[in-house]
């Protein structure tokens, strides 16, 4: 059976290159466009591993995440932004939400490594 992943991204091009490469992969990708979206998607279908962009309307990806812990405290979540000060800040807060937290740009390589790694 095949790994769920749910991919949070409003950069639709991005979301696709996602799925592209995931499903290449033998992973099976939901998508959702916002954070508030993303925690409703994630009560549905119960992912294996959360990949969250940090800067999103409507809830950004650290609320998102956060709330997200409430609901699963064990979930598995990778923060993507594109802002080193972000990953800086939150990482000086602890980060303990998150198995990664990966500054833009990724290599589509490192990304399928890291979703390996969390993804057994």
């Amino acid at each position: 059976m095949k790994k769920k992943i749910l991919v949070v991204e409003d950069d639709l091009d991005l979301q696709k290159m996602y799925i592209e490469i995931l499903e290449s992969d033998e992973y099976q990708v939901e998508t959702a466009s916002n954070g508030e979206e993303g925690v409703m998607k994630f009560k549905e279908i119960n992912p294996e591993l959360i990949i969250m962009d940090s800067d999103m309307p409507k809830l950004n990806g650290y609320e998102a995440s956060l709330k997200i812990k409430q609901i699963d405290k064990n979930a598995k979540i990778i923060l993507i932004t594109g802002y080193s000060k972000v990953a800086e800040g939150i990482q000086e807060k602890g980060g303990d939400e998150f198995v990664e937290i990966i500054t833009k740009p990724i290599g589509m390589d490192f990304l399928l490594e890291i979703v390996k790694k969390y993804c057994v």
